[in-house]
């Protein structure tokens, strides 16, 4: 397979979507980051693209509200926002399907993607989602971490810091100060910290739009699965995992011990193993 690698921006809806494609000519990957500071595509999935993209062509965007992309998101439907801004990107880059890995906010703007138009979506691959039971109980230390960066005192690397190496990965002293600081510096973007992209719910009516276990066609969602979660995740909680393997009727779960929320960071060689072999085999798991 040749392979090539660029970096290009399109325009969706009225929206800058940026990018990185690279690989070559087997089935497009498109991976959708997660909703923490100072994230974006290329650096949540450093450690998996170059083995994903021995046999795919690997799509890496920034979503909404993060990286080089447009600074906004709507807020009375996030989840269905950026799975809008994802499909009308691959309509512009020319995609008639592809298959989407998902990690926590990626994951469930990955699987609203595939509810609202499953034909667009090959194989489904989610790393500890979010909208999984959101109205169910009270937010997790980890996602209230996560959601008052912005508020209070407003950033600042402490903050950071601690959500990083105490929520976001078990072993926090595997974060390195280098990536604690790129992230902060992005953080800082004045246009995110005027309108910040991952917020608590602004009504009811957004927050039962969050809760994707409530939408009923997930019950027929026939899209093959790949439910990932680290048992040490203290943002998304670890029991999302049997929930959704009970409610879709195409997915399996591996959950992993002494992982935390960034399991494709933290176990990036499992990672790299169990989704491509997933991804390129033909039946819904790979039994070699």
């Amino acid at each position: 397979m040749t392979r090539t690698d660029s970096e290009y921006s399109v325009r969706t809806h009225g929206i800058e979507i940026s990018l990185t494609d690279t690989g070559g000519d087997g089935h497009p990957v498109v991976l959708l980051h997660g909703g923490g500071p100072g994230a974006s595509g290329m650096s949540n999935f450093s450690r998996n693209v170059d083995a994903l993209a021995t046999s795919h062509r690997v799509i890496v965007p920034d979503m909404p509200g993060y990286g080089r992309s447009t600074k906004h998101v709507d807020h009375d439907d996030p989840f269905g926002y950026l799975a809008g801004a994802m499909r009308g990107m691959l309509d512009e880059i020319g995609v008639a399907q592809a298959h989407l890995v998902g990690n926590s906010y990626g994951g469930a703007a990955a699987l609203r993607l595939a509810l609202d138009t499953p034909h667009r979506v090959g194989k489904l691959v989610l790393m500890g989602p979010g909208g999984i039971g959101t109205t169910r109980r009270l937010p997790t230390d980890g996602l209230k971490s996560l959601l008052g960066y912005y508020s209070g005192d407003g950033p600042t690397r402490e903050k950071l810091s601690a959500f990083l190496r105490t929520y976001l990965v078990y072993d926090g002293t595997a974060v390195p100060d280098e990536l604690i600081d790129l992230r902060y510096q992005a953080s800082l973007d004045p246009q995110v910290m005027a309108d910040p992209p991952l917020r608590r719910p602004s009504s009811l009516r957004a927050l039962w739009r969050m809760d994707l276990t409530r939408d009923k066609r997930l019950r027929h969602l026939s899209n093959p699965t790949l439910v990932l979660w680290g048992r040490d995740d203290k943002v998304n909680r670890p029991d999302g995992g049997p929930m959704l393997v009970d409610l879709m009727p195409n997915a399996e779960l591996v959950m992993t011990s002494r992982t935390g929320h960034w399991l494709q960071w933290e176990r990036a060689e499992l990672f790299n193993q169990l989704v491509g072999d997933f991804l390129s085999s033909e039946s819904l798991w790979s039994t070699t």
